[in-house]
């Protein structure tokens, strides 16, 4: 049975994906306020990656990153179970999609 996500987590979930192994907080609230255009608060992203990691969707370690001067930094990767529920996010999103074009376009 497939995790259904929010907008929030699926966004949240595909800046993970995107940025690999750099997916700091910080790094995630950028990219996903990249992508999408929005003020995002650093307390949504982490409160997010809680509920993912509660969900095994998300895991965290600590780690030393060298571009924050050795300092250690919680790192989030996708569980298999996150990955999944992305591809099946998409899966649906495109299926839900296909043929929209021309209804899309500006009147």
């Amino acid at each position: 049975m497939p995790v259904y996500l929010g907008e929030f987590e699926q966004l949240v979930l595909l800046a993970i994906l995107r940025l690999g192994d750099k997916a700091t907080g910080a790094a995630i609230r950028d990219v996903v306020e990249d992508g999408s255009g929005r003020t995002v608060w650093i307390g949504a992203v982490h409160t997010t990656l809680d509920r993912g990691i509660g969900k095994g969707l998300v895991r965290a370690a600590t780690v030393d990153l060298a571009e924050a001067g050795g300092k250690p930094r919680r790192v989030y990767a996708l569980e298999p179970a996150g990955r999944d529920a992305v591809q099946h996010a998409y899966a649906t999103w495109v299926r839900m999609t296909r043929g929209l074009k021309p209804k899309l376009e500006p009147r």
